[in-house]
């Protein structure tokens, strides 16, 4: 089996900001401003972890990458490999009920939980393994993409229960992955139950926004 760490890595805390939508005139989908997401990383992608770490974590993984057969990409072609993922993502999960936002040279897909998971439930719905397959295939093609799946609740229940089953939908996510041919090392698997809102939890909707599994696609680059 395929090494998988988990690792997590603590961020401040968070500013919500409300940014400028435009439509993508390929997907008809709305796309996040690019003059606004680099703001937003602390409210839409929490904690980025992968080879983003420490030195000797960050060696380790390189070590376990190396292993599997997975290189970095040049410098120069970060932006234009994951521009071309994000066009074939955004093409895949159009009409899905999953977002895509670019935030520099990472792209967050935003698994809502509603379309993801029975109430209080940790297996994925048998329908959304589908556009997980969709997923996957993209992730296949583009090998030097780590992936971090962070899931996260709202603020009803305890905070261990939370806990737990943000852990367990992060890691039910990231087994459908790999059964669909990603490779477990590139993929850190992280809960963080109901510490990272992106929403009010004063309210339903909030709660509901609240309630979601996000995936952090991050280029392994050289450098």
């Amino acid at each position: 089996m395929a090494i998988r760490s988990t690792l997590c890595c603590l961020v401040a805390s968070m500013v919500m900001l409300q940014a400028c939508t435009t439509v993508d005139p390929y997907t008809r989908e709305e796309k996040t401003s690019k003059a606004t997401t680099g703001a937003m990383i602390g409210a839409v992608a929490g904690a980025v972890l992968g080879i983003a770490t420490s030195k000797d974590k960050k060696k380790r993984k390189e070590r376990a990458l190396k292993g599997a057969g997975i290189g970095a990409i040049a410098g120069g072609g970060v932006g234009y490999y994951m521009d071309v993922q994000e066009a074939k993502l955004r093409q895949r999960l159009e009409n899905t009920g999953v977002s895509v936002t670019r935030d520099g040279d990472n792209i967050i897909l935003n698994l809502p939980s509603n379309i993801t998971f029975e109430v209080d439930k940790s297996d994925v719905k048998p329908n959304f393994l589908e556009i997980l397959g969709s997923v996957a295939l993209v992730l296949q093609e583009y090998k030097s993409t780590m992936i971090e799946v962070a899931g996260h609740t709202d603020s009803t229940g305890s905070e261990s229960h939370n806990q737990m089953l943000s852990q367990q939908r992060a890691q039910s996510v990231s087994n459908a992955l790999v059964e669909n041919g990603v490779e477990g090392v590139r993929i850190d698997t992280v809960g963080f139950g109901e510490t990272r809102p992106t929403a009010s939890n004063k309210t339903a909707a909030g709660r509901q926004q609240n309630r979601r599994v996000e995936l952090t696609l991050l280029p392994y680059a050289e450098g």
